[in-house]
């Protein structure tokens, strides 16, 4: 019952994946992350395949084999960050305005602190 659920599971993130590689505030990388976990459980050829893909594949095994984040993806993660809190600053009400922020902190605390490959 495992593999066909994790096959699924697995399916899914690469799904919500590229739905994130085309729409705005939709995470990429983590649903990717996921997909290989899942596969790497479930069907080892479909894992291959994101570790060897040239454009995730890399981000994937950096993070599988340190816990590493390329510097690209940080400053571009920070940068899309700050617009969200900014835009949650003019747009919604109080108290709500300040949670992008609080929220922003701490992403962007514990991202600074992984490793850079």
């Amino acid at each position: 019952m495992k593999v066909p659920t994790y096959r699924a599971l697995g399916l899914a993130c690469v799904a919500l994946g590229a739905l994130g590689a085309v729409l705005p505030l939709l995470p990429t990388t983590p649903f990717l992350l996921l997909a290989a976990w899942f596969f790497a459980r479930s069907h080892p050829e479909w894992e291959a395949k994101l570790l060897v893909h040239p454009r995730w594949g890399p981000a994937i095994l950096a993070w599988r084999d340190h816990g590493a984040i390329p510097p690209a993806a940080k400053r571009l993660a920070t940068l899309l960050l700050a617009i969200s809190v900014v835009g949650g600053l003019l747009t919604l009400g109080e108290p709500w305005r300040y949670v992008p922020l609080g929220i922003g902190v701490v992403v962007l605390a514990w991202m600074w602190t992984r490793p850079s490959r």
